[in-house]
C-alpha cells in the first residue's frame, strides 16, 4: 500500500508516527512545503518573551526522525495539484524547481491552516507580521529588537500571550481588536473584564470595539502607522493575529467541505472520497457542546485526528469523539481555561442555555492560602446538559476544565456533575468540591425558581 501525506506539521507527524508503527509494510511518502515539521507555533510568544530561550525547542520531531522510522521525507517540496480521478499528486521540488507526479492508494491530507491576512490598504507593508510558522517567529524576534511601538491586532489566545510578551520586553504595546472585548470567543464577559483590567494594569492600551480601516507607511515601505475606525495608531511594527482558515485548496472542490473550505470528515476521518483522509487544521471537527461540525484548530485537536488516521486507514477501527475546544491561557498572574461553548457563542447555535457562576476558595481558608476562584456552568435550561464551563484563578485551576471536557463528551447534566465523585484533601481542595458545590448551586437555584417564573424562562 502507497500512503502519500500532504503537509507534516502536528496532524501529519503524528499520522506518520502512528503510520510507520502501525503499518510497517506500508509505503508512506510525506511532502511538506517547509524545511521542518512539527513546530508549536503557541509557543512563539514564549520565545518573544524569553521563556523559551531557542526557537528549535518548540519542535518535537525532525525529518531526520521520520525517516528513520521508515518514512520518505521529500521537505521543500510544493504540491501543486491532486488528481483524485487517477490517485496522483503534482509536485514541485522548491530546491531545484523540479516537477514530479507520484501515485497513491491512499493520500492523508494533513495541510493544516495558514494565517488570514485581511484585504486592508497598506497590507502589504513591511513590518507587518505574521505569527504562525518558525521563520516568522524568528522574523518576529529580529524585527522586535528595535521595533518601540508594537501594535497586535486580533485578541484571541496568541494575541493576549504576544502582548504580554512584548510588554514584558519593555515596549509601548496596543492592543487592537474589532469586537468590543477581548477573548470572546472563550470567555464570557464577566471573566474578559478582569482579563482587560488586568492588561490595563501592566501599561497596555486596548483599543476594543476599534475595526482597522489601513496601514500607512513611510516613504521606506515600513508600517507607521494603523488607522481604526475610531483614531490613529503610531506604530513601527504590527503582529496580524486576526484567525486562521484551512488550507484546503488543493481539493476543496473535489470533496465535501464546510462553507469556509474546512474538510468535511467522517468520525473515521475520511473525507467524501474514501480514499482520502483528512485531519486537523484543515478539517471541521464534531463540536459536542453544540451538537453539529464547526472549525475549531487546536493542535489537540490535529494530534488525535492524525493519530486516528493511522489506526482507520485500512478499515474502521477507532471512532473519533468529538471536541470540545478545551483550552487555556496564562496571563500574568491569571490562569484562565474554557470548554465547550459560552453563554454568548450557545446562542449562536440557537440553544436555550443558563448558567451560574460561582466565586469561591480553592481551598479551606484555614489553610495558609486559600486563593479566590471564578467558575462558571453553561448548561441546556430543560436537558441541564452540560456543555460548557469556564475557570478564571490566580491559582492553576486549569485542569477543572478538563474534568468538564469529559463532562461534555460523556453527556453528563448537572444532577451527574453534582455527585460525581472527587477526593477532599485540604492541600488541595474543599469538602465538597469545587465542581460538586458549582452543580449543587444550580440544582438549589432550580428547586427555588417559582413555578411560573420557570414556565416564562422555558
Amino acid at each position: 500500500m502507497k500512503i502519500i501525506v500532504i503537509g507534516c506539521t502536528h496532524a501529519g507527524t503524528t499520522a506518520v508516527k502512528n503510520l510507520t508503527r502501525l503499518h510497517p509494510d506500508a509505503e508512506i511518502t510525506v511532502y511538506e512545503r517547509n524545511d521542518n515539521v512539527s513546530f508549536l507555533s503557541c509557543g512563539i510568544a514564549l520565545h518573544v518573551g524569553g521563556v523559551v530561550k531557542q526557537a528549535e525547542d518548540l519542535f518535537y520531531s525532525s525529518p531526520d526522525e521520520l525517516t528513520a522510522l521508515g518514512a520518505t521525507m521529500h521537505v521543500k517540496h510544493d504540491v501543486l495539484a491532486v488528481d483524485t480521478d487517477n490517485k496522483e499528486v503534482h509536485v514541485r521540488n522548491l530546491t531545484t524547481d523540479e516537477e514530479s507526479t507520484d501515485r497513491y492508494d491512499k493520500l492523508v491530507f494533513t495541510t493544516g491552516s495558514k494565517p488570514i491576512v485581511p484585504p486592508i490598504p497598506g497590507v502589504g507593508l513591511k513590518n507587518i507580521q505574521l505569527c504562525k510558522n518558525y521563520h516568522q517567529a524568528q522574523q518576529i524576534i529580529e524585527k522586535a529588537t528595535d521595533a518601540k511601538k508594537i501594535a497586535v491586532i486580533g485578541a484571541g489566545y496568541i494575541g493576549v500571550e504576544l502582548v504580554e510578551a512584548f510588554e514584558a520586553y519593555g515596549k509601548d504595546v496596543t492592543f487592537i481588536e474589532g469586537a468590543d472585548r477581548v477573548l470572546n470567543k472563550y470567555l464570557d464577559r464577566e471573566f474578559t473584564d478582569e482579563v482587560e483590567q488586568t492588561l490595563v494594569e501592566h501599561d497596555v492600551n486596548l483599543a476594543l470595539g476599534e475595526k482597522v480601516e489601513a496601514f500607512q507607511g513611510n516613504y521606506s515601505g515600513y508600517v507607521q502607522a494603523v488607522h481604526t475606525s475610531k483614531q490613529t495608531h503610531e506604530v513601527d511594527l504590527v503582529l496580524l493575529c486576526v484567525g486562521f482558515r484551512p488550507q484546503t485548496d488543493l481539493i476543496k472542490d473535489k470533496v465535501d467541505t464546510m462553507e469556509n473550505g474546512a474538510l468535511l470528515v467522517n468520525e473515521y476521518m475520511q473525507t467524501s472520497n474514501s480514499a482520502i483522509f483528512a485531519a486537523g487544521d484543515n478539517c471541521a471537527v464534531f463540536h459536542n457542546s453544540s451538537q453539529h461540525a464547526a472549525y475549531i484548530p487546536l493542535a489537540t485537536n490535529a494530534t488525535k485526528m492524525g493519530t486516528l488516521v493511522a489506526y482507520n486507514i485500512n478499515s474502521p477501527k477507532i471512532a473519533y469523539k468529538g471536541t470540545q475546544g478545551t483550552s487555556a491561557l496564562r496571563l500574568y498572574d491569571l490562569n484562565m481555561a474554557s470548554t465547550g461553548l459560552t453563554e454568548e457563542s450557545a446562542a449562536m447555535y440557537g440553544l436555550d442555555v443558563r448558567s451560574f457562576t460561582l466565586v469561591d476558595h480553592v481551598r479551606p481558608t484555614f489553610m495558609p492560602t486559600a486563593e479566590e476562584v471564578k467558575v462558571k456552568l453553561v448548561y441546556e435550561h430543560e436537558s441541564m446538559r452540560i456543555i460548557g464551563a469556564q475557570v478564571i484563578s490566580k491559582a492553576d485551576m486549569t485542569q477543572l476544565m478538563n474534568t468538564l471536557s469529559i463532562s461534555i463528551q460523556q453527556n453528563m447534566t448537572v444532577t451527574d456533575l453534582a455527585f460525581s465523585d472527587f477526593f477532599f484533601q485540604p492541600h488541595y481542595s474543599k469538602p465538597v468540591s469545587l465542581l460538586n458545590t458549582l452543580a449543587l448551586k444550580v440544582m438549589e437555584e432550580r428547586d427555588q425558581t417559582p413555578e411560573v417564573l420557570k414556565e416564562s424562562l422555558s
